[in-house]
């Protein structure tokens, strides 16, 4: 059980904290690619990491069910030799169905009922920053953390049970692609919007979201946001004025490296324990 609630919480630090040092250990680089000129305060830092403990807990308990469901016979876990290129047709099944859920979960959340008691307090990070990632009210966790055991469960039920490495590359990958659109730094090369992975949302599709909050309810892509007429109409101009090519020198990259690796190695150490 405190295994379960270590490893959310392991997924939030690693990410967040390896993202944050990164930015700090290349501030000249970070700062010139910067989305907003307001900076967020001590006070927004605490706020976003606070409640964030808290959606650890909410995704602690949701792993625990889910484990609970395994156990009783609810959902299938794929325990046979791994079978790569279906282990990847499944991550990349898991991500798109992800995304079409969060897109519409979110604009959920942003109608006039909803909006005030479940997600006012993620908005409240109007310059968000790496550690907002998590940052949600009790009732926006639980609809985030929904996710998971419910395609699980739809995935046993068709009789394509997931492989657990599967499971395993799908929360690393939403946990960084999370952090990366909450860093308040543009992550993604000069040209990317009109590249052919244009599709693939930029720090700035998302910090357009909290700075103005009409528009980019995506989470990965772009797809539901450009068919559903809700991009924001200035999105490729506003990554074009911050997105700039990615050069780090090699001092800070090799100090990112080493600290990130740290941390890799005492929280996955604290995990096994």
């Amino acid at each position: 059980m405190i295994n379960a609630f270590t490893f959310d919480l392991g997924r939030y630090l690693i990410a967040a904290g390896a993202i944050s040092l990164i930015l700090w250990l290349a501030k000249g680089w970070s700062d010139a690619r910067r989305i907003q000129s307001r900076r967020a305060k001590w006070a927004d830092y605490k706020r976003e990491f606070l409640s964030s403990m808290r959606t650890v807990a909410v995704f602690g308990l949701t792993t625990i069910s889910t484990v609970l469901f395994i156990e009783a016979g609810w959902i299938s876990v794929n325990e046979s030799a791994i079978n790569w290129p279906i282990l990847a047709l499944q991550v990349m099944a898991m991500i798109v169905a992800h995304d079409a859920y969060f897109y519409w979960m979110h604009r959920g959340l942003h109608l006039k009922a909803m909006f005030r008691f479940s997600h006012l307090h993620h908005h409240k990070s109007r310059t968000p920053t790496p550690w907002a990632a998590y940052s949600f009210s009790s009732f926006e966790a639980m609809t985030e953390a929904a996710f998971v055991p419910v395609y699980l469960l739809l995935a046993s039920t068709l009789g394509a049970p997931m492989y657990g490495f599967a499971i395993f590359i799908f929360l690393a990958h939403m946990i960084i692609r999370n952090v990366m659109g909450h860093a308040g730094v543009e992550l993604f090369p000069a040209g990317w919007t009109r590249s052919p992975l244009g599709w693939i949302t930029t720090t700035t599709h998302h910090d357009l979201h909290h700075s103005e909050g009409k528009t980019n309810f995506g989470l990965y892509f772009t797809w539901w946001d450009r068919m559903m007429g809700t991009e924001h109409p200035q999105y490729e101009d506003r990554f074009n004025a911050v997105a700039k090519p990615i050069r780090i020198s090699v001092n800070a990259a090799a100090n990112a490296s080493v600290v990130t690796m740290a941390m890799l190695i005492a929280i996955n150490t604290a995990f096994i324990v």
